[in-house]
Order: C-alpha cells, then structure tokens, then sequence
C-alpha cells in the first residue's frame, strides 16, 4: 500500500514562510493527483491545493497567489511553498493521493503555526 509521508512543518511568524513536502513510498502510475488539505481542531478538513499528473494546479481561494505546489517526479515528492503566512493558516496539513483508481490514501499530517 502506498504511503505518503509529510514534512516541513514548524512555528513561523506572521509573514514568513514555510515548505511542505509529501513524499510517495513507490512511484504513482498516472493519472493521479495529489492534494493537500488542512484541519484545524473543531473543523472539517478544508482543500488548499492540488496538482494533476499533467502539472495541472488548482488552490483555495484563501491560499491563491500565497501558496504554490509543484511536483518532483524524480524524488516522488510534492511541495507546498507558503509565503506570507498568516495567523488562520494555522492547521495540521495533510498530504492526499487520489490514484488512478479514484483511491485515497492520507499522509499523518504536519503541524503548521502561525504566531508572533
């Protein structure tokens, strides 16, 4: 079974920025697309970004022109660059796979926080 393992998380200060990487144990047969998603406690778990095994991307409206994911294929990896964070940014980030079988697989989450 496909795993997904994120990374990158930490405490910035409003404004600063921070990269996220999701890494595949095994090399995803395409079409797939990979995702990321974000849950603060209380909350459903909110789209943030994705990118298609084409290289095509789509972000939430919150995130547009702040965040950017982007894939390496050679290290089966995914990055979310975020730039300006701000305090409601604040949330676990997760990692999802959606497969050519319209499977999902959940990476463990990364914990983001944004504070002064």
């Amino acid at each position: 079974q496909v795993q997904l393992v994120e990374s990158g998380g930490g405490l910035v200060q409003p404004g600063g920025s921070l990269r996220l990487s999701c890494t595949t144990s095994e090399t995803i047969i395409s079409p797939y697309s990979i995702a990321w998603y974000r849950q603060t406690p209380g909350e459903e778990r909110d789209f943030v970004a994705h990118i298609t095994s084409g290289g095509r991307t789509n972000y939430a409206d919150s995130v547009k022109g702040r965040f950017t994911i982007s894939g390496d294929n050679a290290r089966n990896t995914v990055y979310l660059q975020m730039n300006d964070l701000k305090p409601e940014d604040t949330a676990v980030y997760y990692c999802n796979l959606q497969d050519r079988n319209d499977y999902d697989y959940w990476g463990q989450g990364t914990r983001v926080t944004v504070s002064s």
